[in-house]
């Protein structure tokens, strides 16, 4: 499932090829043709990301709320559009571009009020302005939960995933079973930052990197890391190498139901 920057860097794109212009819009699948009737023509006013869920904001009040989950895929292409195969859910096209959005777990057209009903169920987002960590840490410092899985939990902490939540553990040491109420608030604040900084670099490079300039490739002297996600990375899909840091053997366990990586050796706090 993508993560958060991957949702942030769509509504980007989404922004930067329709908004303002009149757009014709489609459901070749048929499963959201009646909204598709009544938004075709209108501009596409502005998008917005909160976690994993995206909006895209036709005229005053339309919003279509997009949730790639699992599946979904988003295609950009330049006009003029080719014919759409019948598994385009909601395609956009205007005089220069088309995007095609395929598989989502979610596409339905929705008010001001379900939008904002969405974003209350939703923890704060590192790449929000208005995203407050404090709330997210009043959540975590009253859990027993692994902070592992609380920062995985949407209504905790909205957009990170299974990369950032191994990477950003592994950054600061931390045990990912350490109990989420043992978190201090300063260790907190140092998460959240890093967070921040991580996502806000997986926006603009559309791809996640995480590994300081020390360890990568060049100043290490290593083979660049090969595997789909693409991305320097520390522990994450690494189970069973040897740590960059201390050579010991990357472990990996489920947790979540995801598949927990990280180093026993560097992570003791």
């Amino acid at each position: 499932m993508p993560e958060g920057h991957t949702i942030h860097r769509l509504a980007q794109d989404y922004a930067d090829r329709f908004t303002g212009m009149p757009t014709r819009v489609t459901s070749p699948q048929g499963k959201f043709s009646d909204a598709a009737e009544l938004l075709t023509g209108a501009e596409l006013t502005r998008t917005e990301a909160h976690g994993k869920h995206l909006f895209l904001g036709f005229r005053d009040t339309d919003w279509v709320h997009i949730h790639l989950g699992l599946f979904g895929k988003v295609g950009f292409g330049d006009a003029p559009a080719p014919p759409p195969t019948d598994t385009v859910r909601l395609r956009l096209a205007n005089e220069t571009a088309y995007v095609d959005l395929r598989g989502p777990t979610t596409c339905a057209l929705i008010t001001d009020a379900e939008k904002r009903a969405i974003h209350d169920r939703l923890g704060p987002d590192p790449l929000r302005p208005d995203a407050d960590p404090a709330a997210a840490y009043r959540r975590i410092s009253r859990s027993r939960t692994t902070v592992a899985a609380l920062l995985m939990d949407q209504k905790v902490v909205a957009g990170v995933g299974n990369v950032y939540r191994a990477e950003v553990l592994f950054r600061h040491g931390i045990d990912p079973y350490r109990a989420g109420r043992d978190l201090t608030g300063t260790e907190w604040d140092a998460i959240w930052a890093d967070l921040v900084g991580l996502m806000r670099e997986g926006v603009r490079n559309n791809r996640i990197d995480t590994v300081r300039p020390e360890h990568t490739p060049e100043a290490m002297g290593r083979p660049p890391r090969v595997d789909d996600h693409g991305g320097e990375v520390y522990v994450y899909r690494r189970a069973n190498l040897p740590c960059h840091i201390c050579g010991g053997e990357i472990r990996t366990a489920g947790l979540a139901a995801r598949n927990l990586f990280w180093c026993p050796a560097c992570q003791t706090r």
